[in-house]
C-alpha cells in the first residue's frame, strides 16, 4: 500500500468515525426525549436477592436501566462494575430472564433491582436500553444518558455529581 493510499485510508476512517459519533450523540439525544428528569424520590429499592437497599442521603446515586437481552449492555456492564466498587450504583434490570444466572456467568457483583414487567422503567420514561441517571447528593439529576457510556465518561461525570 501506498503512503498516498495509507494517507487516504485513515482520513476516511477518521470521517467515518466522527459520523458514528455524531449519530450516535443524536440518537441518544432523540431517546433522552420522554425521561423523567424530576429529582429523585425514591428512599429504598427491594434488590434481586430480597434485601431493601436504602439510598444513601448527601451522596451522588447512579441508577442504571439495562436488559440482559441487551447487546450495549452487555459491553457497558463492565462499566458499571467497576464504577459500583467505588460509588453508589444501583442497576434495573429490565423485561429479562435469569437475571442471577446472567451475574454469575459474568462475574458480577451488581446491587439488582428485579423489574421484570418494566413498571420502574416506565415511572422514569426509560423506553432504551442502557439508560444511566446520575443523581447528586441532594437526588436532583445531573445527567442523563440512553446507550453506551465509558467508564471514564460516567466516573467524570459522578465528579460533577459530587461537587454539586
Amino acid at each position: 500500500m501506498t503512503k498516498r493510499k495509507l494517507v487516504h485510508f485513515f482520513k476516511e476512517l477518521a470521517i467515518m468515525a466522527v459520523v458514528v459519533v455524531i449519530s450516535a450523540n443524536l440518537l441518544s439525544i432523540y431517546n433522552a426525549r420522554s425521561i423523567d428528569d424530576a429529582p429523585l424520590q425514591i428512599k429504598h429499592l427491594k434488590l434481586l436477592e430480597g434485601t431493601t437497599y436504602n439510598l444513601p442521603k448527601n451522596k451522588p446515586v447512579v441508577l442504571h436501566f439495562w436488559a440482559t437481552w441487551c447487546p450495549v449492555c452487555k459491553a457497558e456492564i463492565d462499566n458499571i462494575q467497576r464504577l459500583g466498587e467505588h460509588y453508589e450504583i444501583v442497576t434495573v434490570a429490565v423485561n429479562s430472564d435469569d437475571i442471577k444466572h446472567y451475574l454469575k456467568e459474568r462475574h458480577l457483583t451488581l446491587r439488582v433491582v428485579d423489574d421484570s414487567d418494566g413498571v420502574l422503567a416506565q415511572a422514569f420514561g426509560v423506553h432504551a436500553f442502557p439508560t444511566t441517571f446520575i443523581y447528586d447528593g441532594n437526588k436532583n439529576l445531573v445527567f442523563s444518558e440512553v446507550g453506551y457510556t465509558s467508564t471514564l465518561g460516567l466516573w467524570l461525570r459522578l465528579l460533577y455529581a459530587e461537587m454539586q
